[in-house]
C-alpha cells in the first residue's frame, strides 16, 4: 500500500525495541535452504535484466517497455514495506481498525494524480519528477527538492531495512546485522545488475509472496480456531476489537474526519513528489498505461487493508484461544513472524520469512534506483552535459551502489541506538518535509502566478510550521502533512502574489495550459 504506513508511529515507537529473542521456535535448515534459493532467485533476475540495460533510460525507465499491471504492481510494492506488512496486523492485535480509513485515501486522490500529474511528468518526457520544477520555477526549485528526496531515502531505506530485522532477529535467532547486512547487499546487487526493470520484476515476485503469506496465515487461524472465521468474528467481536470509527471532533485523537482528511492529505506526497513512483509512471509504454498502473495500485490498497487488519485480529483471537502458544513478551510487531514460524509447516514457513525478508529488499531497491536517477539525472548529468552515453550509465550504476552503501551503513548505526528515538526523528523529519515537497508541485502546477522565490519561501515557512505544531500543539500525527501542504501553499503564492515583476511565461507549464499529449 503505497500509504499504507498508517500504522507505523503509533506501532513501532512502543513495540519495536524487543532486547532479547523470546523462547519460541529456531528457523532451521530447511528454512535457511528456502531463504538461500529465494534469495538467489532475486540475484538471477537482476542479471537477467543487466542484458537489457544499455542505456540511461534502460536503467531508470527500463526503455518505457514495462506493462501497466506490472508498474502498478510495483508502485503498490514499494509502499508494501516489510514494516507495513507487520506493523498493520500489529496494530489491529493490539488495538483495533480505527487506522484502516486511512487506505481509502489514495482512492480518493489518485483521479487528481491521473488527470493532472502524469500528463506533466510524461508530456514533458521528463526522467526524474524534479526536472519539472526547474522547467516552472528554476534550477534551485529543483535541486532543492532533489537534494530533500536524496537524503530522505537515505533516512527510509535505513528504517526499512532496521526494523523488520529487529523483529525477524527476535523470532528466528538470526544475527540482527547479518540480516541487515543481507538485505541490503542483495538488494543492492540486484538493483545496480538490473535497474528499475529488475526493481519492478522483483516487486511483482515479493508481492505475490506476500499477499500469498498473509491469506495462508489467515486460513490456518480459520482452521485451528473454532467455527473458523465465523469464530474469529465472533471472539474478536466480543473484544471490541472491529471498533473503526471514533466520531469524536478532537484534533488530537485518531478521530474519523482526522484519518481521512489527514490520510488524504498525506497520499499527496508519495504520489505526486516521490521520485520512486513517479519513476514507475514514466516506465510503461504511454499516458494511458500510466494512469492504469496508478489505479492498480491505489485500488490493491483496500482489500489489502482489509486482508491485514482482519488478520491482526485474527492473530489476536489465536493467541487468545490458544495463550500457551506464545512466547512469554513477544512484541506486537512480531507477532506475524513468530506465527509463520511457529504454526506454518517448516519449508513454507522459510519462504514466507524470505518473503518479509523482499519485501524490505522491494522498498530499498526503490530507494536506490530512484537516488541514483536524482543524482544522476539532476545534478550529474545536469552540470556534465554532453557525455557518452555509456558514461551516463557507469554513473548511475556508482550511484546505485553508493545508495545501497550508505543506506544499509545508517541502518547498521541505527541499530546502536534505541529503536523508538530513531522512529520518532524520522517520522518527525517526514512531516517537516513531506508537506513542503508536495506544495511545491501544487504551486507549479495548478497556479500562474507562483514564482521560485514564493514556492522556496514557501517550502521553507512549511517545515517550521509543522515543527511548531509537532512541538507545542497536540495535533494529531495525521494532520501534519496537510498542515505542511497548506502553509506551503498558502504562504508561497502570497509571497509570489507580492513579488509580480518575477512572473514567467509558464504556458504547457501549469493547468491553464496543459503540454501537449505525446
Amino acid at each position: 500500500m503505497g500509504n499504507a504506513s498508517i500504522a507505523l508511529p503509533a506501532v513501532i515507537g512502543t513495540v519495536a525495541a524487543a532486547e532479547s529473542p523470546p523462547e519460541g521456535p529456531h528457523f532451521g535448515a530447511a528454512n535457511y535452504a528456502v531463504l538461500v534459493v529465494y534469495l538467489i532467485a532475486l540475484l538471477a533476475m537482476g542479471a537477467y535484466f543487466s542484458r537489457r540495460e544499455k542505456t540511461t533510460d534502460d536503467f531508470f525507465l527500463a526503455g518505457r517497455r514495462v506493462p501497466w499491471w506490472a508498474a502498478g504492481l510495483s508502485i503498490f510494492g514499494t509502499g508494501l514495506s516489510a514494516i507495513t506488512y507487520m506493523a498493520i496486523p500489529a496494530k489491529a492485535y493490539a488495538t483495533d481498525w480505527v487506522f484502516i480509513l486511512s487506505s481509502f485515501a489514495p482512492i480518493l486522490f489518485i483521479p487528481v494524480v491521473t488527470a493532472f500529474y502524469i500528463p506533466f511528468y510524461r508530456r514533458l518526457q521528463v526522467t526524474t519528477a524534479y526536472e519539472y520544477l526547474e522547467r516552472r520555477f528554476n534550477l534551485r526549485a529543483r535541486l532543492f527538492a532533489s537534494a530533500y528526496f536524496i537524503l530522505f531515502q537515505f533516512g527510509r531505506m535505513a528504517i526499512v531495512l532496521y526494523i523488520p530485522a529487529v523483529a525477524l532477529s527476535t523470532v528466528t535467532g538470526l544475527n540482527l546485522y547479518a540480516c541487515i547486512l543481507a538485505m541490503g547487499v542483495l538488494a543492492t546487487a540486484y538493483t545496480v545488475l538490473g535497474g528499475i526493470e529488475a526493481v519492478i520484476w522483483t516487486d511483482v515476485l515479493q508481492v505475490i509472496v506476500l499477499m500469498g503469506g498473509a491469506v495462508l496465515s489467515l486460513a490456518l487461524i480459520a482452521l485451528k480456531v473454532d467455527s473458523g472465521i465465523g469464530g474469529v468474528i465472533a471472539v474478536g467481536a466480543e473484544h471490541g476489537k472491529f471498533h473503526t470509527f471514533d466520531w469524536s471532533w478532537d484534533y488530537a485523537t485518531a478521530a474519523v474526519w482526522v484519518v481521512v482528511i489527514g490520510s488524504l492529505l498525506s497520499a499527496v506526497m508519495p504520489n505526486t513528489a516521490d521520485q520512486s513512483v513517479v519513476q514507475r509512471y514514466l516506465t510503461t509504454r504511454n499516458e494511458r498505461s500510466a494512469r492504469r498502473a496508478a489505479w492498480t495500485s491505489a485500488l490493491m490498497g483496500i482489500p489489502t487493508a482489509f486482508l491485514f487488519f482482519f488478520l491482526g485480529t485474527a492473530l489476536f483471537v489465536f493467541y487468545t484461544v490458544y495463550p500457551e502458544r506464545l512466547a512469554e513478551d513477544t512484541q506486537a510487531l512480531a507477532v506475524l513472524p513468530f506465527f509463520i514460524m511457529a504454526e506454518v509447516p517448516v519449508g513454507i514457513s522459510g519462504l514466507l520469512i524470505a518473503g518479509i525478508f523482499a519485501a524490505s529488499m522491494s522498498s530499498v531497491d526503490s530507494g536506490m534506483n530512484a537516488v541514483s536517477t536524482a543524482f544522476t539525472t539532476d545534478f550529474y548529468r545536469r552540470f556534465r552535459p554532453r557525455r557518452r552515453e555509456k558514461h551516463y550509465l557507469v554513473v548511475a550504476r556508482t550511484a546505485t551502489l553508493a545508495a545501497g552503501a550508505v543506506g544499509t551503513a545508517v541502518a547498521v548505526a541505527v541499530a546502536q541506538y534505541s529503536a523508538s528515538s530513531m522512529l520518532d526523528l524520522f517520522f518527525e523529519i517526514m512531516g517537516l518535509f513531506g508537506g513542503s515537497l508536495a506544495g511545491l508541485f501544487v504551486l507549479g502546477i495548478f497556479t500562474r502566478r507562483a514564482n521560485a522565490d514564493g514556492a522556496l519561501i514557501g517550502a521553507g515557512l512549511s517545515a517550521v510550521a509543522v515543527y511548531l505544531v509537532k512541538t507545542y500543539t497536540s495535533v494529531h500525527f495525521f494532520l501534519y502533512a496537510g498542515v505542511g501542504l497548506a502553509v506551503c501553499v498558502g504562504a508561497g503564492y502570497l509571497t509570489s502574489l507580492a513579488q509580480p515583476w518575477r512572473r514567467k511565461d509558464v504556458r504547457g507549464l501549469s493547468v491553464h495550459a496543459m503540454p501537449s499529449e505525446d
